[in-house]
């Protein structure tokens, strides 16, 4: 027995030497398979970048949501008075049914399923993530063991139906190691999807068999860095406008479709975008089976809108002759005839009239003084058959149909030749600019939250100038006599209190087997217009196809609806106020920055411009608008110095100024509300800091006149002496 025992003491003895002395047992290195029982890891998650507005407005984001976790292993009971796990299958899963989207059978036979296979917890796929916070309240109410919920991120898209398919959306994909990710699907959630997506980090630290950390053990952090943040040229504003103007067409006139673009012509900035039909970005609810963002990826048959660069060919070229006539009605070439929309025609009158009429054989004859090879050139310099270069993917580039005369002819006024719709706006703005063409784009910058460094840029990039600053002056007081002619096409498109010039188009829509469609409600109706005449500020361009007419209806109510609408409220919106229009003239924004600040409002002022001062320094260190940037006289321009920052009066303010004051002071201001504003919570006057909490609330003009009119309901109602 003693030498039994001793030889087993022996053994053991050799043992623990040999693992103390190697580290390793059974061929496993045990300080590796302790730090493997022992390590713990966290996963911190990274927020996907944010799609903002050109004012910081959110269009996309990640939310907080929760994921919904069932514990399934009786150990988890273990050691507890309270029951921890899912132990009756048939009552959670008929409560769980009546909150996510999943049959209660279906929740049943997985939790069943994976209790046979002893697992310790399940997750409930897609419909167990995304649950917002008054779902979790209502589950966690039940009381149901085994139960839990984990923080979650969700993307979110606030404003709805909101320029769908250019901002598109992203949706959560499981990864190979059954964890989920948001991915971009379409518009920009796609294009930018690397950009966007951001890198999880993790929290390593060591722990007891339980979780819980170890005394003294250290925590490694590796930061979560978060998703790029995208900021667009988009006013939330004016898409809203848009939005709102589109809807009620589709509602009054259920087209079969509709496209519409807002542009700033001296930038070439997008301010809105959106097409019919369109979707709701969270739910995915309308979307059909075209996901092309049509202002780019689509090409039509412009129809009359083209006319306004034969015109403008013609004048470039020294061969407009207003006040010459011509035989309206038809114009014969080879075997075919081209004819007015006017069949017989309006006898012999001027160019000018042809024009305002929207004459097709007018055009015609244009073009035998312009020359096909001439004016082919200058369609190329306006950017036709060729990409605009917006920064946006699979811009195509349609068709300038030049293989024989005929459809030369045809092409004058837009028939036969195929454009995109991001292409007229970029050719209108060489007529609304003084002939500077600029390309258009979408992304104003792109921006690492993590340092708040500028990974992108953009700038307004003008092209080479298809026409002379005289030509495009020219152009547009002919545009503007197509409104205020008794014999314009576009006198519907006439604003309150604001000038504006156009062209209507009525196009004929190409059959996808050949030929034409042909009647009133089988048309693509359609105006490129611009305003204010004096300095445009703003090009819409709307497309309409196919629309339900009434007998007393045109085609030119569906697009004069949209374009008043939004063409009104933009430029009140903008602080382009109809009674000062006479006063309005085009200013230069000069370049103060470095200069003395009260020398510098002196000399805004005298320039006719209203100056509003951020901080008390010596000197100008930023100014908004930019240098050398067109604006109009009585309009509002920022100057910004160093120092104390007393608050303005912002009574009366529109939503642009105060966010253009907010930019640039960098101060804490909330924004309550649409219109102007109404109410702040501190004083003008008062010294504020970037820590102190500001709230502006604003109205619009028809909450405004209700309050007053409730007001002086009250008044009445008070008792008399």
């Amino acid at each position: 027995m003693f030498l039994l025992y001793g030889g087993l003491f022996f053994l053991l003895l050799s043992r623990f030497v040999f693992i103390q002395y190697t580290g390793t047992a059974e061929g496993q290195v045990l300080s590796t398979k302790a730090e493997n029982k022992y390590s713990r890891e966290q996963t911190l998650q990274a927020s996907r970048g944010e799609i903002v507005d050109r004012n910081g407005e959110i269009i996309a984001q990640d939310t907080l949501s929760y994921k919904m976790i069932a514990v399934i292993s009786p150990s988890a009971t273990n050691n507890s008075s309270l029951q921890r796990h899912v132990s009756d299958t048939a009552k959670t899963a008929k409560v769980l049914s009546e909150y996510i989207n999943m049959p209660e059978q279906e929740i049943k036979d997985l939790l069943d399923k994976n209790i046979k296979a002893e697992k310790y917890q399940v997750e409930f796929g897609k419909a167990g993530r995304d649950i917002s916070n008054q779902v979790m309240e209502e589950i966690k109410s039940n009381k149901l063991p085994g139960i839990i919920f984990i923080e979650d991120l969700k993307r979110l898209y606030p404003n709805g139906q909101f320029a769908s398919h250019l901002i598109g959306f992203a949706l959560k994909e499981e990864k190979e190691d059954g964890t989920a990710e948001a991915v971009g699907k379409m518009g920009l959630e796609y294009i930018y999807d690397k950009e966007l997506t951001g890198t999880p980090g993790k929290v390593e630290f060591k722990s007891d068999t339980k979780g819980f950390l170890l005394p003294n053990a250290e925590k490694m952090v590796t930061e979560a860095q978060d998703g790029l943040n995208i900021h667009l040229t988009l006013d939330k504003t004016i898409q809203n406008f848009l939005e709102d103007a589109m809807n009620n067409a589709q509602e009054k006139y259920e087209p079969e479709r509709m496209t519409a673009i807002v542009a700033d012509p001296k930038t070439g900035e997008i301010l809105a975008m959106s097409q019919r039909p369109t979707f709701e970005p969270n739910t995915r609810e309308g979307l059909s089976t075209n996901w092309l963002n049509e202002v780019t990826e689509q090409t039509i048959e412009p129809g009359s809108t083209f006319k306004i660069f034969t015109l403008a060919s013609a004048i470039e070229e020294g061969v407009w002759a207003p006040n010459a006539t011509f035989k309206s009605g038809s114009y014969t070439i080879y075997d075919t005839t081209i004819r007015d929309h006017n069949v017989v025609g309006w006898g012999n009158i001027s160019y000018l009239e042809g024009f305002q009429r929207s004459s097709n054989v007018s055009m015609a004859y244009l073009l035998n003084q312009i020359g096909e090879k001439t004016f082919n050139e200058y369609i190329k310099l306006f950017g036709f058959g060729q990409k605009t270069g917006i920064d946006l993917p699979n811009e195509t580039t349609g068709i300038i149909a030049d293989s024989g005369p005929v459809e030369r002819v045809t092409t004058t006024y837009g028939q036969g030749t195929t454009v995109t719709p991001i292409q007229m706006v970029q050719a209108m703005t060489a007529i609304a600019n003084e002939g500077k063409m600029m390309q258009p784009y979408i992304i104003d910058k792109i921006v690492n939250p993590n340092t708040n460094e500028i990974e992108l840029n953009h700038k307004p990039s003008e092209k080479e100038s298809p026409i002379s600053a005289e030509t495009a002056q020219q152009v547009k007081e002919i545009l503007a006599s197509t409104v205020t002619s008794e014999k314009g096409t576009a006198k519907k498109f006439k604003l309150n209190g604001y000038t504006s010039a156009g062209k209507t188009g009525t196009a004929q829509i190409a059959k996808p087997g050949g030929g034409y469609y042909w009647g009133r409600n089988d048309f693509l109706y359609s105006f490129l217009g611009m305003a204010p005449v004096e300095d445009p500020q703003l090009i819409v361009y709307i497309m309409v196809h196919r629309p339900n007419l009434e007998l007393t209806e045109s085609g030119s109510d569906t697009t004069s609806e949209i374009f008043n609408t939004v063409m009104e409220r933009s430029l009140k919106y903008l602080n382009i106020e109809p009674e000062n229009l006479e006063l309005a003239t085009p200013i230069e924004m000069p370049n103060v920055i470095g200069e003395n600040m009260i020398e510098s409002q002196s000399k805004l002022e005298a320039l006719g411009l209203k100056t509003v001062v951020i901080g008390q320094g010596d000197n100008v260190v930023e100014q908004y608008p930019e240098a050398n940037i067109s604006t109009i006289s009585n309009g509002t321009v920022f100057i910004k110095g160093q120092g104390d920052i007393r608050l303005p009066n912002f009574k009366g303010w529109s939503k642009r100024n105060v966010m253009v004051y907010k930019s640039l002071s960098n101060l804490q201001i909330d924004i309550v509300g649409e219109g102007f504003v109404t109410e702040q919570s501190l004083t003008g006057g008062s010294i504020v800091t970037a820590d102190t909490p500001i709230v502006v609330r604003f109205a619009t003009p028809e909450e405004v006149t209700n309050m007053e009119t409730n007001e002086e309901e009250i008044i009445t109602d008070l008792p008399q002496d």
